[in-house]
């Protein structure tokens, strides 16, 4: 029990995380790049932070989503240092 709850604890913790926009995501966020404090355990619970604090218009579903440049799931957990990048429906022809 005392090895789940150190990891709940570390998954909680506040982590530095380099963060890229890309299309609309950007345009919303008015940035290309930046690095944020946050607790978000998973790649979805930074999205869900960051899609109310700036009002992004997509479901995850909608998107996909890469750490230190792998294509990834939504469930896959972040660290402290990583690198997450969230990428928008892209139109053209």
């Amino acid at each position: 029990m005392e090895g789940a709850r150190h990891m709940d604890e570390a998954a909680s913790a506040v982590k530095s995380v380099h963060v890229r926009y890309f299309a609309t995501l950007r345009e919303r966020r008015g940035l290309e790049e930046e690095i944020l404090q946050t607790r978000a355990a998973t790649a979805a619970e930074l999205y869900e932070e960051l899609r109310k604090a700036y009002d992004f218009p997509f479901a995850p579903e909608h998107l996909r989503v890469a750490v230190d440049d792998a294509l990834c799931e939504w469930d896959t957990p972040i660290g402290d240092g990583q690198r997450v990048v969230f990428l928008p429906p892209v139109s053209g022809g």
